[in-house]
């Protein structure tokens, strides 16, 4: 799997520019990134002023940036232990493609006892995962010249309060979870194993096999603070 660790938001959105322009110029086979972002509000291009009632000072007092992405979607949180992955990849129908990214998500939650679900059907709103009516994970993407950036959050074992600060999704309702809340403190769980269970579970469902490439490879070496061995699966 494609190990970036901790990359701060701005950094994040620079280094999946940067394999983009490669991916569309035939330079890079398509690849799958996963890191985690220090605490981060992110606006997509449906958010909505009102989506951030107590204003970007409060938020900002606590630690949280607030960042204007070109991703699809409204306003979602990110943090760390909580497990974002950046396809960057050639695909032919954006409903498809999330759909089976959807997929991966549940697949991968099963693996770890918890059950899941989409909820496609009831508008784009809904995109993402949800236990019950509860959301686990959320989705957004952008496409470029038939190359998508961005990707997919899964709640792990983060912080859910920043969640309750601003209308998730856009969603004024909306109960998020995560792994660790619905598995409960008395079942042993392993992120770690998790980022593993997850890549193989994407890669499955796009049809794809992992392959390790260094970060010299990718051209990103140095970029991604905090990235442990310089080595990725991508989907080949």
């Amino acid at each position: 799997m494609c190990e970036l660790g901790l990359v701060p938001y701005a950094d994040a959105l620079a280094i999946q520019k940067l394999l983009r322009a490669r991916r569309q110029s035939e330079r890079l086979p398509d690849m799958l990134l996963l890191l985690e972002h220090p605490p981060v509000y992110t606006r997509g291009r449906r958010s909505r002023e009102a989506e951030l009632p107590l204003g970007e000072e409060f938020y900002r007092s606590q630690g949280i940036e607030v960042i204007a992405t070109d991703r699809g979607g409204r306003v979602t949180y990110h943090g760390p232990g909580q497990l974002v992955g950046y396809p960057i990849m050639r695909i032919d129908d954006i409903g498809s493609y999330l759909r089976a990214m959807e997929a991966a998500i549940v697949s991968a939650l099963a693996q770890e006892g918890v059950r899941a679900r989409s909820r496609c059907s009831e508008g784009p709103d809904f995109t993402g995962v949800w236990v019950e009516e509860r959301k686990i994970a959320s989705i957004g993407l952008h496409v470029s010249r038939g190359v998508s950036t961005h990707g997919f959050a899964v709640n792990v074992n983060n912080e859910l309060e920043p969640f309750r600060w601003v209308v998730a999704c856009g969603l004024p309702e909306v109960s998020m979870t995560s792994v660790a809340q619905e598995l409960g403190p008395s079942r042993a769980f392993s992120p770690e194993r998790f980022r593993g269970v997850m890549a193989e579970r994407f890669c499955h469902a796009l049809g794809r096999e992992r392959r390790l490439v260094s970060h010299a490879r990718l051209g990103i070496e140095g970029r991604a603070a905090g990235a442990p061995a310089p080595q990725e699966a991508i989907p080949a």
